[in-house]
Order: structure tokens, then C-alpha cells, then sequence
């Protein structure tokens, strides 16, 4: 059984996190929150979601996109969800800034290929999620950004079978 009340939690921290250093979602300008709950209801109706994925699914984008360390999310929420938030951190482009884009993702799918299924789980759901705003707002970028999950879609498969296949239907439009 999930604890609501860690989940709960997870999402008043966040939404902080977020809302602390004013961001919003790139092309409808809405409260940036909205996408991290977005994917925790997602991850939520899968089976066998537990708490820390929940959790970690609320926390995603917290230490890529703010000011909170992976060292406050392990303390706040424990050494499981920091793990996990940290392999859906990006952190290609900091640490391999001679990298070009593609050899960027190539190595994001890597590290995503080698992280737990819960882990791919939410990577999943985040993808789903945020492919709509993409494809809708910015059809030439989205195709770029369809052939990326494609790609890494081939290698990250241990997670949620049902999201997974959704995921991968996204990526043929």
C-alpha cells in the first residue's frame, strides 16, 4: 500500500521547488508543477507502483531544473528515490558539453538502460506526458525529439509493459 501522506509530501516540496524558482511549462506558460503530478498519476495507475515511485515520479525534474540537490533529496525522502531521481536526471550536457546532442541522448539512454524498472517506469510517463505540448506546439522540433525516444525506447524496457507500448505508439505519429 502507498503512503499518501510521503506522497503528499513529495508534492508540496516540489511544487516549492518549482514554483521557488519561478518556472513554467515552455509552451503553455502553466504553473511547471502540473507535468511532475501528471506523471505520478501516471506512474500511479501502473501495477506494482510503490510509494518511492510516486515519490521520485513528483521529484523528477526537481534537481535538473532547480535549485534542490540530489543530497536534500536523499535526506528529505531517502537514499531509494534520490537514486531513482538521479538516473532521470540529466546531466549530459553539464558534464560533456563537447558532446553534440545526439551523443548526449545516446548516453541519457545508457545510463536509463542500466536503472531499475521502476525508474523506466516513470521515464515512460514523462516522455507520454510531455510529447503532446511538443508535437502540438513545435512540429518541427518534435520530430527530433520523436526519433530521440524512439532510440531510447529500444533500450529502456523493463518498465511498466503498458506504458512502455504507449510510449513507443507515440513515437510512430
Amino acid at each position: 500500500m502507498m503512503n499518501e501522506e510521503e506522497i503528499l509530501r513529495a508534492n508540496a516540496f516540489a511544487t516549492g521547488a518549482h514554483y521557488g524558482v519561478g518556472q513554467v511549462r515552455k509552451y503553455t506558460g502553466e504553473p511547471y508543477i502540473n507535468h511532475p503530478i501528471a506523471v505520478a498519476l501516471m506512474v500511479m495507475s501502473t501495477e506494482g507502483c510503490t510509494t518511492e515511485m510516486a515519490v521520485a515520479a513528483l521529484l523528477h525534474d526537481t534537481v535538473e531544473d532547480t535549485e534542490v540537490t540530489s543530497e536534500v533529496i536523499e535526506e528529505l525522502f531517502g537514499s531509494t528515490v534520490a537514486e531513482y531521481v538521479g538516473y532521470l536526471t540529466e546531466t549530459s550536457k553539464e558534464d560533456f558539453p563537447e558532446l553534440n546532442r545526439k551523443a548526449r541522448k545516446e548516453r541519457d539512454a545508457a545510463r536509463l538502460a542500466a536503472a531499475p524498472p521502476g525508474v523506466q517506469t516513470i521515464k515512460y510517463a514523462d516522455f507520454i506526458d510531455n510529447t503532446s505540448s511538443i508535437v502540438e506546439r513545435d512540429p518541427e522540433f518534435a520530430k527530433t525529439y520523436l526519433a530521440e525516444k524512439a532510440m531510447m525506447l529500444e533500450v529502456i524496457d523493463s518498465g511498466d509493459p503498458d506504458l512502455r507500448e504507449l510510449a513507443m505508439e507515440i513515437t510512430r505519429q
